[in-house]
């Protein structure tokens, strides 16, 4: 839809060399620190054209056959049935969603750690299932004073009580199902432990964003600002690599206050510190497979739009308190966005404007705008599909891809026996009969041919759409934006 901005074969090449060049330089062995997503990385995709979100794990497979996989999640977590807010599952279920996905890629899942062990009774029961299931697990417990005593945390009181995870590769991934879980703690542990066996070993981090040679407020290191606004990460550059080299790089503000404490364990563990700065710590090469710099930054515009509003119908559904979205303003107002730098929310708003209803807008590969409206028959971004299906395929606009006597009866089954309130057909159940359909209409099966043409498409609904709608548009590629109203004024939505 948008130019490409960004070299994936030239990053992947060079990212998975990066990191080569980092266990060469330990003697061989690194734990290397695994933050953001390792799969499905869509906002690096939106943000970078041209980056593939499964570009990360494409890197690493390259590596493979001399990694393995150390998963750790906060026993603590367990306890508190804490959820990823983009799957929709516990941290524990993650664990084995994350054990399958790098098996499937032929990875070794080396083990599990459970780190701030204090005898939790869902931990431990989370253990036993594991260990029945074949996967080893290893306890790390809390530290008094961590993590500013570092004498205490660098000891045998300290480190030296965390199990020892055996491991047979000469990289070992250390990832979780989300911040908080104890990745960089973990790693030092194995470095004391190492160092205690006269094992050689070394630590780096890997994160994507912010891009350390990017400016500062280039628009891609603004848009993980964005994106982390519920966080409160902020860039910053980091004065530690300033004051070494001279150099201007950026990092976020967790590394650089914690590369304090970070330098003097590291130094205690092997008699010094391999690095001068947070900066140094990582082996990002994003920044340097950027082939077309204005791409990546109206790319950035459009993902800090797209985040502004999310975070405006998180605050209205009652998810946030309206904190993230006064700095998503900042943000957008220190770049001088423009919201009409999405088309389609102004498509949408006017056409709901004009027809009194709820209505939706899609920005077609093209640049064209089709629109949908609410009716008897379809919600608004049901009809919007529809009308971009027939817009993709040269179907005319009077053409039915499904006649209305197919949609009744769905809708009849919808209120009258499954107990729905909406009669209206969602995104789900149109695609559903649009494939029915197009068994004897060639019609409807030409324009389900289309649906891979949505992939990167903007589009925005004048409403918070129900889940169900939501998920399918994301599942398509859709970007998804909505005005933070709700259709009516009752209390409880679902359909």
């Amino acid at each position: 839809m948008g130019r490409i901005g960004f070299d994936n074969e030239k990053y992947i090449r060079m990212q998975s060399e990066q990191i080569r060049e980092r266990i060469d330089k330990f003697g061989g062995k690194l734990y290397l620190e695994f933050g953001g997503k390792l799969f499905d990385d869509y906002h690096a995709s939106r943000v970078l054209p041209g980056f593939a979100p499964d570009s990360k794990i494409k890197m690493l497979v390259q590596l493979k056959d001399e990694a393995e996989i150390v998963i750790v999640i906060n026993a603590g977590d367990i306890e508190k049935n804490k959820v990823r807010g983009d799957l929709g599952i516990t941290y524990d279920q993650d664990v084995f969603r994350l054990i399958d996905a790098f098996r499937g890629f032929g990875f070794y899942v080396g083990s599990v750690v459970l780190t701030q062990y204090k005898d939790q009774q869902s931990a431990e029961a989370f253990q036993h299932r594991l260990e029945s299931l074949g996967v080893k697990v290893y306890r790390h417990y809390p530290i008094p004073g961590y993590p500013a005593d570092v004498a205490t945390i660098v000891s045998d009181e300290g480190y030296g009580k965390n199990e020892f995870i055996e491991t047979s590769r000469s990289l070992v991934i250390v990832t979780a199902p989300g911040p908080g879980s104890g990745k960089m703690a973990t790693c030092l542990s194995q470095l004391y432990h190492d160092q205690k066996r006269g094992i050689k070993s070394g630590y780096a981090k890997f994160e994507t964003f912010p891009i350390w040679n990017l400016p500062l407020r280039h628009p891609v290191n603004v848009a993980y600002e964005a994106a982390t606004a519920d966080l409160n990460d902020v860039n910053m550059i980091d004065p530690w690599h300033l004051d070494a080299y001279g150099v201007t790089t950026v990092n976020y503000n967790r590394d650089v206050e914690i590369f304090p404490v970070l330098s003097a364990m590291m130094a205690k563990i092997s008699g010094e510190c391999p690095y001068k700065s947070p900066t140094d710590m990582g082996v990002n090469m994003a920044g340097n497979c950027i082939i077309d710099d204005e791409a990546c930054r109206r790319a950035s515009h459009l993902e800090i739009i797209r985040r502004y509003y999310s975070a405006l119908c998180n605050q209205r559904k009652g998810l946030s308190e309206g904190a993230d979205v006064e700095k998503i303003k900042l943000l957008i107002n220190l770049l001088g966005i423009e919201i009409s730098e999405r088309p389609v929310i102004e498509a949408a708003n006017a056409k709901a404007e004009k027809e009194g209803s709820p209505a939706a807008a899609l920005e077609l590969p093209d640049g064209s705008i089709v629109t949908g409206k609410t009716s008897s028959l379809l919600g608004a971004t049901s009809a919007m599909l529809l009308n971009a299906l027939k817009k993709l395929a040269g179907i005319p606009d009077e053409i039915h891809l499904i006649f209305p006597e197919i949609i009744e009866p769905v809708q009849e089954l919808k209120v009258k026996h499954l107990g729905n309130h909406n009669p209206r057909l969602h995104t789900d159940e149109i695609l559903v009969a649009l494939s029915v359909s197009a068994v004897t209409n060639p019609n409807a099966k030409l324009a389900l041919e289309q649906l891979d043409k949505l992939r990167g498409c903007e589009a925005h609904s004048s409403v918070i759409l129900a889940p169900v709608d939501e998920n399918v548009l994301k599942k398509l590629g859709i970007n998804l934006t909505s005005e933070p109203m709700y259709q009516t004024k009752k209390l409880f939505h679902r359909d």
